[in-house]
């Protein structure tokens, strides 16, 4: 049994031992060791704070792009409201225009006419006119080519004058 039960001068001098050996890790060891173990811990702390504040930032630049996003569609969609509204007034402006011209163009076009067709009847007129006075010549040369026939005539037209005057 002697094997299993250590003698009282080795425990003094395994206690000794141990006393130094933790005497020394205590004074030169540990305080190394848990300034490096109290760095890693500053520098995890340290880097889970400036994730959280990288997420946040991040979070909030999403909330600005999609913000700025949802801004831009509805500039968007105004601008396109807007040329749409524009093109219409265009077009309707262009029909406008185009109405006003065309009944300018018809108005010169019937005055036009007009004019042409008074000057149509005006010459119509005295080509008939003269027409009329060519046909009167002749008749009347052949019917007063001689002396009795003109005096017929003369007393003919006294006659009628006196009647009209009357």
């Amino acid at each position: 049994m002697s094997l299993l039960t250590p003698e009282p001068g080795l425990v003094f001098w395994m206690s000794i031992a141990f006393g130094i050996t933790l005497f020394i890790l205590i004074k030169f060891a540990f305080p190394p060791i848990l300034n490096a173990v109290e760095k890693r811990k500053n520098y995890v702390d340290e880097s889970l704070v400036a994730a959280k504040k990288a997420k946040e930032e991040l979070d909030h630049v999403k909330e600005i792009g999609e913000s700025l996003l949802a801004d831009t569609r509805k500039q968007q969609t105004e601008m396109i409201k807007e040329a749409s509204k524009i093109q219409e007034q265009m077009l309707e402006d262009a029909r406008q225009r185009a109405g006003l011209e065309s009944e300018k163009i018809i108005g010169v076009a019937r005055k036009q006419i007009q004019s042409e067709k008074e000057i149509a009847l005006q010459s119509i007129r005295e080509e008939v006119a003269k027409l009329s006075i060519d046909l009167t010549e002749k008749i009347l040369k052949e019917e007063l080519s001689t002396d009795k026939e003109q005096m017929k005539m003369i007393d003919r037209l006294l006659d009628e004058i006196e009647i009209s005057s009357e």
